[in-house]
Formats: structure tokens, C-alpha cells, sequence
């Protein structure tokens, strides 16, 4: 008998209902300024960014003399391609980790961490994450979205003092909110906390725990039934992983990442103390977003890793293999795409720094640069390795342990290219990305003008709404006509003499700013309440609002490298030539807005689900196993042996 395909609890509820628990649990309002938020608007706000922020002394010395000792213990004791093997970090690597400090990286000293900023934070996850991507994955998960970043947030004074200390020299975290049938639509959330007396009892499963697997201690998202003296709602628990009911299931295996500690968790009968609640009741999600508002810089600082190490195999193979009577490098398709890795990583490391910068200063709400981060980050990072693999050719897709086998340096650049391909995924998967930094963009238009097309509103709702608009928009739209990007000299500091100009591409970005914000008002105007549901287009704005955000970070930092003297030339070189690239590809972004073939394969999808194209799938065989798509996550004892195991 086939079990069923979901778990019986799970919560129905409609789309619009889903909806609303998800705009509940954002941040409302922006109390501070936004650089992103701004050029969405179609305002170039240069002076939010420019001049790059700058750290602390103090801070630099701290994070340095980590950085050298974590380069140290990377370069002696960390064995990746023992790790990829054998499909687990060894224990005495995980020790090491934790007697170097790398648990508490973040956590303040005062409870025995390093207390180091996110700039240092993110530079540390860069070169641990190139030695071993799943070790970056171990430390990231455990600090930017496990149990340290939510206390710190919104922790009790007697939590902190409670958890920190273990969680910055030996317990290892994990943080669990999917379920078997429950990703990113947490309306639907299934795992129980029932009130019960001072405590709460945890009922449910919980899939992709990452961390989970060897985790000390976990934060966890239930949903508390509404009841007399409890406002209910999904809320987060910290629980200590060994407490009795907690089985962890399975160990899951991946394409990449081979050593992740990732499970299968189920919770029967979990009692947890009311004091382990982070927050009030109903928190939860809006605790797990704002947690990832920085907490989502990890991964596209390991894609920065990426980049670099590509960089450096691309340079040394590409110089030795010849073709031809020259060296690869020296012919036009091969040199394109170095060229294209290497402005691109320049790039990026300017993205992900200035945004960390900022989280650090704490003067810019940097929600959706964060979350353009992640997004361009893990795209731009399976590109690049992509292309590596396609420069090293037959020895690209050929595996690290073969080639040394036959006597050649031992590459891992398959391996790269399947450890990179989940940060699509995680964190918010990159269509969620699409739509997550889509509704943040158009915040300003949806709160003036969003009971105009909201059809639940009524006529007086709605009469009021159209003054605010019409007073918003009489003042907005002029400003989106001209501006600094038409006059020859603005930004001409960005054109210093024996430099390539940057000045002409910042004009384009404000330019295109201006232009990316007129196109998002025509289409609500032509949509109005249909404008969510063209996903295409909003994909399409995010993306080149990234970009427009990626070659205002990479110019402002060579500029930054100039006048510091450090390598300023050489960044002038890498960031002409970056928004060179990104030009072209920002007015193809454009030119999709309103030429694409959404119509076309929305038709071509609701054939495909009726079944009217079964006959293309006739002529080959299906390899896949038997059993349901998705596994029964009924609450209830568990069934099979605990593969939960403690690093001490």
C-alpha cells in the first residue's frame, strides 16, 4: 500500500492565507536608509555607499590574526579530499575548530567567543569554506542561522548566559524549520507545541536539518495552538538535541557537500521548557527572517572563496595547456571566460563586503542587499565553476582521486561545481529569492496604492488609497524623467587620469535606476492585483536590480583600492571590465521584460500537467525507485534507530 504523500496535520490552508502569514512575519517599516530599497525606487543614493565604510582598527587586528591562525589549521589539518571520500568531516577536525574559536566567531567574548564583525566573520567562512565547502556549511549553519544569531537578536539576558558559553567553544548548533511537506510556505507548518503547564510538548518532523545530525543544540519551529492565555502561532524553541523523544532518523546524502551532517529529526512527546522560548508566541518566523537579514551573507562569502580559488586554477592550468602552438589562455573563447571569472569574483567580493560593512556600522537597513547578495552570490558562483570546468575540459568532469591516480595534480573542479549547486537552493531558493526581494522592492507602491488593488478592501478603503497614490506619484514620477546619470561630468572622481573611466557606468547604473522603476510602475499599473503573479517579470527586475547593485559595489571599491593604494589600477581593470559584462547582460534583462515567452509557457504547462505531451515521454525507462514523493511525516514514536552521534 503506497503511504500517503503527506503528513496528515499538516495544515490546509488557501493561498491567499499563505500569503498572509508570510507578510506578517516581514519587517513593516524602514527606520533606516536603504541603498537597494532606493535604487529599486529609482534613486541613486551613491553617498549611502561612497566612501566604502571602513572598519575599526581593532576590529582589523582581531580578525587578521584569526584569519592567519584558520589559514594555518586550514593548510595542516583539514583533508578535503579525505572529507569527500569518506562523506564526513573527522571528528578531531571538528575538535580543532572548536579549540581555534571557529564556533564563536560571532558570539560576543563576554561569553568566551571571538566577537569577530561580519566583514571578518565572512572572510573566515571564505577560507575555511575553500578548503572543505561542507566545513563552511558546519560553521555557517551553527552561527548564521542556528542558535547563536536568534539569542542575540532576541534572547533573555538569562538565555545568553545560559547557551552562549556552550555555543561558542563546544556545542554545535543546528536550526530546523522544513518539513517533509513544508518548505517555503510556512503557513503549512506541521510540528506541535503544545502548552503543557511551565513547559511545551514538540510533536513532528523536521527534513534538511542541516547540522542536525551531530547538533548539541537546535532551534526549533512550532506551531503553538491558539488557547486561553496563548496567542498561538509559529514560534522558535531552543531544545536540546539530546532530550528524550528526539530521534534523528536518517543521515541525508547529497549530490555535493558529501561531509554535511544533514538529517531527518522526528520529535514525539518533546517536553521543552517555557523559558527555552525565544520570543513571544507567534514569533517565529519573523524571528527566522530577520535572522537570515545577515544571517544569508555566509553563503555568497563561500561563492567568493569559489571564485578566487577558479581564478587561480584557471590561471595556472590555462598557462601550461596549449592548443594550437599557444597556450589556452591566449585563445579568444578560453580567455573570455577567465576574463569572466575573474571580474566576477572581484565583483563579488565587493558586494559581499560593503554589505557586511554596513551590517557592521548598522547605519543602512540592509535587508535586500543581503538577499541580492545570496541571490547573485550563489548564481554567479555556480557560473563560475561551471566555466572552470568547461576551461580544464575532460580533466573538469574528471574526479580529483583519478587524476592523481594517473599522476596528475589532483583538481577537485567536479567537485566544486556539485558542492556550489545547493547555495541555488538554500536559504531561500533563488525563485523564492526573486519573489522575497520583489516584495521588498515594491513596499513603497504597495503601501500607498495596495488597497487599490487589493479586492478584499472596500470602496472607501479604496477612494483613500487613490489620494495617497495620486499625491505619492505626482511627486515620484516627475524625478524618474531626468537625473545626474544624463550630465557628461557627474561622478567624475570615478575618472581619475591613467584610469579607465568608471564614471560612465555609475551614470548608467543611475540611469537604468530610473528606467528599472518606471518599468516596475508600468507593469502594476497594467497588472495591478495580477502583478504577483507574473513571476517571470519580477524575476527579471530583481535581476537586474542586482546587477545595477553589483557594479555600483564593484566601483566603489576599486575607487576604495585607489585611494588606498592597494592594487588600485589592477581594480580599476577588474571593475571596467566587470560592468562591462554586466551592462549586456542588464539590457538583455530589459529587453525580457517585454519580450519573453511567459504566455507562451504557461500554455505549454497546463498541456504538460494534463497530459497532453505523455507521448514525448514514451521511449525510455524510468531508473527512479518505488515509493511516494514524499515521505509520511505523521507525528508519532519513532521507528527507527537514532543515527544522532555528539562530537566531543
Amino acid at each position: 500500500m503506497t503511504a500517503p504523500s503527506a503528513p496528515k496535520n499538516t495544515p490546509k490552508v488557501t493561498e491567499r492565507e499563505a500569503r498572509q502569514v508570510a507578510e506578517a512575519a516581514r519587517e513593516q517599516d524602514w527606520r533606516k536608509p536603504s541603498f537597494a530599497k532606493e535604487l529599486f525606487l529609482g534613486r541613486f543614493r551613491l553617498d549611502l555607499i561612497h566612501p566604502h565604510p571602513q572598519p575599526a582598527a581593532d576590529d582589523v587586528r582581531r580578525g587578521e590574526a584569526f584569519l592567519a591562525r584558520l589559514r594555518d589549521f586550514c593548510e595542516t589539518k583539514i583533508d578535503g579530499a579525505l572529507i569527500e571520500r569518506e562523506a564526513k568531516i573527522p571528528d578531531e577536525v571538528i575538535n580543532g575548530l572548536k579549540e581555534l574559536g571557529a564556533l564563536g566567531m560571532k558570539i560576543d567574548p563576554k561569553y568566551g567567543g571571538l566577537g569577530l564583525t561580519q566583514v571578518y566573520y565572512n572572510r573566515a567562512l571564505s577560507l575555511v569554506g575553500s578548503a572543505n565547502p561542507a566545513i563552511g556549511a558546519l560553521l555557517s549553519a551553527h552561527q548564521s542561522i542556528g542558535v547563536p544569531q536568534p539569542l542575540k537578536l532576541f534572547g533573555t539576558q538569562e538565555q545568553k548566559d545560559t547557551f552562549l558559553p556552550r555555543l561558542a567553544r563546544t556545542d554545535i548548533s543546528a536550526f530546523l524549520l522544513t518539513e517533509p511537506d513544508v518548505g517555503s510556505d510556512p503557513a503549512r507548518l506541521a510540528t506541535s507545541a503544545v502548552p503543557d503547564g511551565p513547559d511545551y510538548i514538540l510533536d513532528g518532523v523536521k527534513l534538511w536539518t542541516t547540522n542536525g545530525v551531530v547538533a548539541d543544540l537546535l532551534v526549533v519551529m512550532a506551531r503553538v495552538p491558539k488557547s486561553v492565555g496563548h496567542k498561538g502561532g509559529i514560534t522558535a524553541f531552543v531544545v536540546e538535541a539530546n532530550a528524550p523523544g528526539i530521534t534523528v532518523e536518517n543521515r541525508n546524502a547529497f549530490m555535493g557537500l558529501r561531509g554535511l551532517e544533514n538529517g531527518v529529526t522526528r520529535f514525539h512527546r518533546v517536553r521543552v521548557p517555557a523559558a527555552n522560548r525565544i520570543g513571544p508566541e507567534g514569533a517565529g518566523l519573523k524571528i527566522a527572517l530577520t535572522t537570515l537579514n545577515t544571517g544569508r551573507l555566509s553563503l555568497p562569502a563561500m561563492c567568493v572563496g569559489a571564485g578566487k580559488w577558479c581564478l587561480k586554477i584557471a590561471r595556472e592550468w590555462s598557462a601550461v595547456r596549449e592548443q594550437w602552438g599557444r597556450p589556452v589562455a591566449r585563445h579568444e573563447a578560453v580567455g573570455a571566460k577567465i576574463s569572466f571569472i575573474a571580474a566576477t569574483t572581484f565583483a563579488l567580493e565587493a558586494v559581499v563586503d560593503l554589505a557586511s560593512q554596513m551590517a557592521d556600522e548598522d547605519r543602512n537597513d540592509i535587508r535586500i542587499e543581503a538577499a541580492l547578495a545570496k541571490l547573485y552570490g550563489s548564481e554567479m558562483g555556480c557560473l563560475m565553476a561551471d566555466e572552470l570546468v568547461q576551461i580544464r575540459g575532460g580533466r573538469g568532469f574528471e574526479t580529483a582521486d583519478s587524476l592523481a591516480a594517473r599522476g596528475e595534480r589532483a583538481v577537485p573542479a567536479e567537485q566544486l561545481l556539485r558542492d556550489l549547486r545547493i547555495n541555488r537552493i538554500f536559504e531561500g531558493s533563488t525563485e523564492i529569492m526573486h519573489l522575497l526581494i520583489a516584495r521588498e522592492a515594491v513596499d513603497a507602491h504597495l503601501k500607498v496604492a495596495g488597497d487599490l488593488i487589493d479586492p478584499d478592501k472596500p470602496l472607501s478603503a479604496k477612494a483613500k488609497a487613490g489620494a495617497n497614490a495620486a499625491g505619492f506619484y505626482a511627486r515620484w514620477l516627475p524625478k524618474l524623467v531626468a537625473g545626474p546619470g544624463q550630465l557628461p561630468r557627474t561622478y567624475n572622481e570615478f575618472h581619475p587620469s591613467g584610469h579607465p573611466d568608471l564614471s560612465t557606468h555609475l551614470r548608467y547604473v543611475e540611469r537604468s535606476a530610473r528606467k528599472l522603476a518606471r518599468s516596475t510602475f508600468y507593469a502594476m499599473s497594467r497588472w495591478q492585483g495580477r502583478m504577483e503573479t507574473k513571476q517571470g517579470f519580477l524575476g527579471r527586475i530583481v535581476d537586474i536590480g542586482a546587477e545595477l547593485f553589483a557594479m555600483s559595489a564593484a566601483c566603489v571599491r576599486a575607487e576604495h583600492m585607489r585611494t588606498t593604494g592597494d592594487h588600485g589600477r589592477e581594480a580599476y581593470q577588474l571593475a571596467d571590465a566587470f560592468c562591462h559584462q554586466s551592462r549586456i547582460r542588464t539590457e538583455e534583462l530589459f529587453t525580457r521584460l517585454w519580450s519573453n515567452t511567459d504566455n507562451l509557457d504557461r500554455r505549454v504547462v497546463d498541456a504538460v500537467l494534463t497530459g497532453a505531451y505523455t507521448w514525448l515521454e514514451e521511449g525510455v525507462v524510468d531508473p527512479s525507485g518505488e515509493g511516494p514523493w514524499i515521505a509520511d511525516a505523521t507525528p508519532g514514536p519513532a521507528t527507527r534507530e537514532n543515527v544522532h552521534r555528539t562530537i566531543r
